[in-house]
């Protein structure tokens, strides 16, 4: 929930947007004796109307009781809608009433037009007691018509607040359960290696040295890869704020190609401007999108191929692209490849994208693909150049 002296700035900008002025306040204060007499009525016209509507009136499972309650509530707030004062204290509690709505599942239309028929009755009633002249009568009405369209403000503004919190808990809640889903699969298959592995090592009187090194070189793959998913799934939990720095984006692009194996019957070629400007990033998040890139390339291209790192400029950007001669990306998979936990591969996560992506937009970069099953693929970065001498960052 807010600070109150929040949601009171937050009400003081909604005033001023409006135009409430303290006359405004003066003129509602002013017909609060005309319409203090009929509000307990217009309350029960109120509630009976809610009785009518299954969909509001399915919040109150507390009986006659609770409804008895809730109408002393509503009259309360009307009085209080009369009389001010118009201070912190009053936005707060109009804020409190659509946290509350959210919490016993009201919908936010039934707010609004409960508000309407609350504001159409005391419209009425003032034009059936107003004494003055027309102007007069004119002028309350529109002040009366802004603070009511303050507080229809004030509570939707706390509804959909609170709405899109609990909403994005769930969605957390949700993502996390893939995300474990997925950890577990991943881990499943080499710990199951391992522990095969182990019995045959522990059970195997009379094995030969042959077969013990092989177990041995099993156990130890799989718990490499088994690193692997735990080392991408921390990646993508604890991406920490870039710091920005120029850098070469040649040398970044070869320490990932250092850092990745690649089978002797995968060709590697470069093809780099001579000129190319230093990028503007951080030069240990991009060596985890290019490291990415590059072992993907390498994975679609299982026997042999041709990986191909190009660097070039493009206007105040440079492009590094990393091209494979691969087994190709479906049109079908194209669109989702770069969401968490999607993966064409038999055997992978589906973080490494979806972090890469997480990392170039913090980094005010871009990362895209095109793709041909069976011709290959090209994942082109795009980053930020870094300002020559004299010229002014963006």
């Amino acid at each position: 929930m807010k600070d109150p002296d929040q949601v009171f700035r937050r009400y003081q900008d909604l005033q001023a947007y409006v135009g409430w002025t303290d006359e405004d306040a003066g003129r509602v204060r002013g017909v609060a004796s005309l319409l203090k007499p009929h509000l307990t009525d217009l309350v029960e016209d109120f509630y009976a109307e809610i009785a009518h509507h299954p969909e509001a009136y399915k919040v109150f499972t507390g009986g006659q009781a609770q409804i008895d309650r809730l109408k002393n509530s509503l009259l309360d707030w009307l009085c209080e809608l009369l009389t001010g004062p118009y201070d912190r204290s009053y936005a707060f509690r109009r804020w409190k009433v659509g946290i509350r709505h959210v919490e016993i599942g009201l919908d936010q239309v039934y707010t609004n037009v409960a508000l309407s028929r609350l504001r159409d009755g005391l419209l009425r009633l003032l034009g059936e007691s107003w004494s003055g002249d027309c102007a007069g009568l004119v002028a309350a009405i529109r002040s009366l018509n802004k603070l009511m369209d303050l507080d229809l403000a004030k509570i939707e503004d706390a509804y959909q607040a609170e709405y899109a919190s609990r909403l994005q808990g769930s969605e957390r809640l949700a993502t996390l359960g893939q995300i474990a889903g997925g950890v577990a699969h991943e881990l499943r298959n080499p710990l199951n290696v391992v522990k095969t592995s182990l019995y045959y090592l522990n059970s195997a009187r009379a094995a030969s040295p042959e077969k013990r090194s092989e177990h041995m070189r099993r156990i130890e793959r799989n718990v490499g890869r088994a690193n692997e998913v735990i080392t991408a799934l921390t990646n993508f939990a604890r991406c920490p704020e870039p710091e920005v720095t120029p850098f070469s984006a040649e040398a970044c692009v070869r320490e990932a190609l250092d850092d990745t194996a690649v089978p002797g019957g995968i060709e590697v070629a470069f093809d780099f401007l001579d000129d190319l400007p230093l990028a503007l990033g951080d030069r240990s998040q991009i060596r985890i999108v290019l490291g990415n890139l590059i072992r993907n390339a390498v994975d679609a291209m299982p026997s042999s191929g041709r990986l191909t790192l190009t660097g070039r400029r493009l206007g105040e950007d440079l492009e590094l692209e990393v091209t494979d001669s691969g087994v190709g990306i479906a049109t079908a998979d194209l669109i989702r490849i770069m969401e968490p936990l999607f993966s064409t591969k038999a055997r992978g996560m589906g973080l490494g994208l979806a972090l890469s992506r997480m990392i170039l937009d913090r980094n005010h970069g871009s990362l895209r693909v095109t793709s041909k099953l069976g011709a290959g693929s090209t994942f082109t970065v795009r980053l930020i150049a870094a300002p020559s001498e004299g010229q002014t960052p963006r």
